[in-house]
Formats: C-alpha cells, sequence, structure tokens
C-alpha cells in the first residue's frame, strides 16, 4: 500500500471492526497521525495477522497524535440495528478524542452525524479507504485489536462459544454452542442464527459433535 498523506495536519481516520458477527460488540476508532508519520507495514487490518496487526496497534498508539476508541454494544445493535450502531460507535471514537480534528475520513460509503462533534472542517467517505489511507488503516488495526481482545476476555466470562477462537463470528463451532446452550448476553438477538436459536431444531451442522 502507499498510503496518501493529506494535506491537512490534524486529519481523523475512522474506521470499525465487527459488523458481521453473531456476538460482541461494533468497535470503532479515530486516530490522527503526524504527517510525517512513517509506519512500516500499515495496512488495512483484514489484510495482516494476528501478529502484525498487535505490532503495529502498539506502534501507532505511540506515533499518533490523538486517538480514540467508540463501540455499540449487543443491545444497542439489536435496538438501532448494525449501521445505526456502527455509526453511533464512529460518533463515539470522534467524541474520544482529545483534540479536534481539522478533517475526517471514513471507510465506507457512510458517514456519522457530525451534529455536536465540533469539527473543524469536512468530514468525507472513502470507498476501500482502509487499503489507500494511512490514519483510516491505523484506525482499522486500533478497532480490530480492542475488538479482538475484548472477545478474548469475554471467553474466560461466557465459556463454551469459542469466543476467543473465532471473536464472535459465525463458524460451525460457534453455531453448534449456540443451540446447544442457547444465546448469552454477548449474543446480537436481532441477528440470525440467534433469534431462532432454541425456537426451532438446529441445522443439520450444528447437531454434529463439537
Amino acid at each position: 500500500m502507499s498510503p496518501r498523506w493529506p494535506s491537512r495536519a490534524l486529519l481523523a481516520g475512522v474506521d470499525e471492526a465487527g459488523r458481521g458477527p453473531l456476538a460482541g460488540p461494533v468497535v470503532a476508532a479515530a486516530v490522527i497521525l503526524p504527517l510525517a508519520a512513517a509506519i512500516d507495514g500499515l495496512d488495512d487490518s483484514k489484510r495482516l495477522g494476528p501478529a502484525a496487526r498487535t505490532r503495529l496497534a502498539v506502534q501507532i498508539r505511540t506515533t499518533a497524535l490523538a486517538w480514540g476508541l467508540g463501540w455499540a454494544d449487543p443491545a444497542e445493535i439489536d435496538a438501532l440495528n448494525i449501521l445505526g450502531a456502527t455509526l453511533l460507535a464512529m460518533r463515539r471514537a470522534l467524541l474520544a478524542l482529545p483534540i479536534r480534528p481539522s478533517a475526517v475520513q471514513v471507510d465506507g460509503n457512510q458517514a456519522p452525524s457530525t451534529a455536536g462533534l465540533g469539527l473543524r472542517g469536512p468530514l468525507t467517505t472513502v470507498v476501500r479507504g482502509d487499503a489507500s489511507h494511512a490514519a483510516i488503516a491505523a484506525a482499522s488495526i486500533l478497532a480490530k485489536t480492542w475488538r479482538d481482545a475484548f472477545m478474548v476476555a469475554a471467553d474466560a466470562r461466557e465459556p463454551g462459544y469459542g469466543f476467543a477462537r473465532h471473536k464472535g463470528y459465525g463458524t460451525p463451532q460457534h453455531l453448534q454452542a449456540l443451540w446447544r446452550q442457547g444465546p448469552c448476553p454477548l449474543h446480537r438477538r436481532s441477528f440470525e442464527p440467534v433469534r431462532s436459536a432454541g425456537s426451532r431444531p438446529a441445522p443439520a451442522e450444528c447437531r454434529r459433535p463439537p
């Protein structure tokens, strides 16, 4: 990747992690990098392995002028739908920044409302920005590593689902546990198959031994 560095000194990149899982929060990060920052290996978090993400997350937090995290929990996801909850998490990440950015770039094609954010410049969207804009890529890494750590810790609080392994995504192991144990407080009740777990016969793939 050859990141395009913005001309504005306080440009925040924003990205999220965890829209697709059946359990856990959706997490967003906002990152303001120095214009002269050089972080080797910075890329879309989905194209990096866990070790590389962990290493880069430490470097990003050390190098960034400012960074902030925000999330929406499963109850908020169920109440707002996943898009609404994602935009809420992004607003919270921007509000968590200790300094106000001069402009904001958000990964994707939809952005949170700027009302009450105190932004001093424009907010724009960038499709696949996590693969081409350094601050957005940095935000994607912070959001992903924080969410993964949260789900690893959640595995001890809600045993039996395998959250440490699959991070809440709908793997065969997770689906089998869901039908065997039923949903826990971390599950998104508005998502299928969570909504149907226990209310109808399990699919064949969920009846296999774990």
